[in-house]
Order: structure tokens, then C-alpha cells, then sequence
């Protein structure tokens, strides 16, 4: 699941604007097994991903591996003001980029627009994932379950809107 599965895009689409911000900073190396994130803290640090690979893992079940360099972590708990939501844990030697997300993401526009994009992408991943569900719920028998489990998210779905809506953010569900 490294390529796109949370979203991140390889190095070779960064802006030279956005390589220039990354060179900024300091960076970490950390050890095959350690975590970097813990789910339930907050550190307001946001993780940019220089080298190596990473395991997401929320509430115990691994969400992701990621490899691709600059993919971010921290940014859900940044923006939201929040402790984060999955640990992040090395699978191999790691280096990473790290920062004060808030200071990162108001001061250099370059990066609000990198995060903005990266969470856009998975979005849309959850999306196209949930029509894939649904379509083929509708085309196949299935059980009473399933279609309780699809209406809970649809639920999840536009409550999500409705907030947007609320906040006038723009949105798209497909």
C-alpha cells in the first residue's frame, strides 16, 4: 500500500519551492522498530518522510506502509489541534524531516498547499473506495450487515459534509 495509499506523491512531483522549504529543516534518524508518532499524543510536530519505510498503525491494525519520500505525518493532528490518530513506526532505518507543524503551515504557503493536496488525494481514495463498496453491494446478494455497515458510513460521510457545509469549506463526494 505504499504508493497512494495515504496519498503521498513521489519526489520527482515536489515543487522546487517546496524542496527549498524541506532543505530548511532539521532532520531525525531513527532505528528499524522504534515509533515515531504515538496515537493519543500530540507533539505538534509534522514528520516528513526523507528515506526508509514506515508502518501506519491505528488502533492496533496496520492502515499503510509508506516508502515514498515526502510523505507527511502529523498533519491531521496539526490541523485539527488534536493528538494523533495512528502510531507511526520504522519498518527499516528511517530519516525524516521534522518541524513545528504550525510554524511550517503558516509561515510557507508552500506547504499548506503540499498537506492540502496530499489530504485532498485521500479523500478521493476514500471516495472511489467507498463506491467500490457500494457498487458492489448493489450488484451482488449481500447481507443485512454489509448494507448496515455502508449506511453507518454514508452517515459518517454527511455528517462530514454537513460540517463542511457549516464552515463553508468547499467539498466534493462522489
Amino acid at each position: 500500500m505504499s504508493n497512494g495509499a495515504i496519498g503521498e506523491t513521489p519526489q520527482q512531483h515536489y515543487s522546487s519551492a517546496w524542496q527549498e522549504s524541506l532543505a530548511a529543516l532539521s532532520g531525525a534518524t531513527f532505528g528499524a522498530g522504534e515509533t515515531v508518532l504515538t496515537q493519543g499524543r500530540k507533539t505538534g510536530q509534522l514528520l516528513i518522510l526523507k528515506k526508509g519505510a514506515v508502518s501506519v498503525v491505528k488502533n492496533g491494525i496496520e492502515i499503510a506502509k509508506v516508502t515514498e519520500p515526502g510523505a507527511v505525518f502529523g498533519e491531521l493532528s496539526a490541523l485539527l489541534d488534536e493528538p494523533h490518530t495512528a502510531d507511526v513506526r520504522t519498518i527499516t532505518p528511517s530519516e525524516f524531516y521534522i518541524t513545528d507543524a504550525t510554524t511550517l503551515l503558516t509561515r510557507e504557503p508552500t506547504a499548506l498547499l503540499y498537506v492540502a493536496t496530499l489530504l485532498a488525494r485521500r479523500l478521493d481514495l476514500a471516495n472511489h473506495g467507498l463506491l467500490e463498496i457500494k457498487n458492489e453491494l448493489e450488484t451482488s446478494a449481500s447481507s443485512g450487515l454489509i448494507r448496515s455497515t455502508l449506511a453507518k458510513i454514508e452517515s459518517l460521510i454527511s455528517f462530514i459534509v454537513r460540517d463542511y457545509d457549516s464552515s463553508g469549506a468547499v467539498h466534493s463526494l462522489r
